[in-house]
């Protein structure tokens, strides 16, 4: 049970590894491109091409869906980036349903694991395979798995490595269920936890308040996709990568700085100091580094 790529990854190692997978569930098809044709989730686009049976159901609690649902008789139920399934779905194969999540759980239980993590400037995240329960993301946990967060690592290059991990621990958590040897444990207590929220096109507006640094990681933790947002000549632009400045440019009044003679930047003043663009594109442009964007951009900003 999956839709999007990050599901692909462990749909495929599960039929690399011999695994009957009898039968896929994800979302129906949507609308995309600017001609709005229906087009098929990553998930069902790999399984159709494996010749895997597909079930698209708009309600997961429809008589017809949970019919056809337990004529496949599976014994498992593997759930990687899927929607919340009722008690009636995950409760019905006889050796229960586990889910992937990207991150170590109790942290980071929420939609959007990996841009968290970011976000927040974490050094190290992973993922942890679980079994289903009424709570969400909150089942005993199977397996986990940790995986260093660098310094310039984006949602993009993590997402990529966990995936691939992720995939992995799902065929061994697979195997450890059919050999009925396999731990279960509570998910431990903590006194600090971490959420992560779905995240909406308003959160992801940059809030120049903040330190430098974290100003950094929120860009990185939305980069490329959905991506970090500020105005600029009036209009909406998605800044994909920054850095930490450093220079004489403290020493002005203005929120924003730009040079364009012996060096290009683009500067804008943080709580702490000040954040260069990197990489951007504003409304109507293409994504460009910021060289190439002042040559070509004039902007009416004080420096």
């Amino acid at each position: 049970m999956g839709t999007p790529e990050f599901a692909v990854s462990s749909l495929q190692k599960l039929v690399e590894s011999d695994c009957e997978v009898v039968a896929v569930v994800t979302a129906p098809d949507k609308p995309a491109g600017r001609g709005l044709q229906l087009t098929p989730s990553p998930v069902k686009q790999f399984a159709v091409s494996r010749g895997i049976p597909v079930l698209q159901p708009e309600k997961l609690k429809n008589p017809d869906f949970l019919a056809e649902l337990r004529s496949y008789q599976a014994d498992l139920q593997v759930v990687v980036a899927f929607r919340m399934l009722p008690q009636v779905v995950w409760n019905m194969p006889p050796k229960g349903t586990f889910n992937l999540h990207a991150s170590l759980l109790p942290q980071y239980r929420g939609a959007a694991p990996i841009n968290w993590a970011i976000i927040n400037g974490e050094t190290q995240t992973g993922v942890t395979t679980f079994f289903l329960e009424h709570e969400i993301d909150t089942g005993k946990i199977i397996f986990q798995e940790t995986e260093p967060i660098y310094y310039d690592d984006t949602i993009g290059t993590l997402y990529e490595r966990l995936m691939r991990k992720g995939a992995e621990l799902v065929v061994q958590t697979v195997k450890a269920v059919e050999a009925a040897n396999y731990p279960q444990t509570p998910q431990p207590s903590a006194e600090t936890l971490k959420s992560a929220p779905k995240i909406f096109k308003e959160t992801c507006e940059i809030n120049w308040n903040q330190s430098s640094e974290s100003i950094r990681n929120f860009v990185r933790g939305l980069s490329p996709y959905p991506t970090a947002w500020t105005t600029l000549n009036g209009k909406i632009c998605k800044v994909f990568k920054t850095s930490v400045a450093n220079g004489q440019e403290s020493l002005t009044s203005s929120d924003t700085a730009i040079r364009t003679d012996n060096k290009t930047y683009l500067r804008f003043k943080s709580a702490d100091g000040w954040v260069a663009i990197e990489e951007l594109q504003l409304e109507g442009k293409k994504r460009m580094g910021i060289e190439e964007f002042l040559r070509g951009t004039k902007l009416t900003l004080n420096s």
